[in-house]
């Protein structure tokens, strides 16, 4: 009970400590599924992308 009191008095009890972290939140939860939605394409789309085939098709300088 005292972390849920402590994180309380910390983040939420005032109404701009409150905006600074819902916002700082947000930015990081964009970033996380940005991330991991990225991810998740390049799984699904292993061998099929450019970045995984231009060896096949790029010339070899001498």
């Amino acid at each position: 009970m005292s972390l849920t009191k402590s994180v309380y008095n910390l983040l939420f009890r005032r109404t701009s400590t409150f905006a600074i972290t819902i916002m700082v939140g947000a930015v990081f939860f964009e970033r996380l599924f940005d991330h991991g939605g990225d991810f998740v394409f390049e799984q699904m789309n292993r061998g099929k992308l450019w970045k995984h085939i231009k060896h096949n098709y790029e010339e070899k300088e001498e």
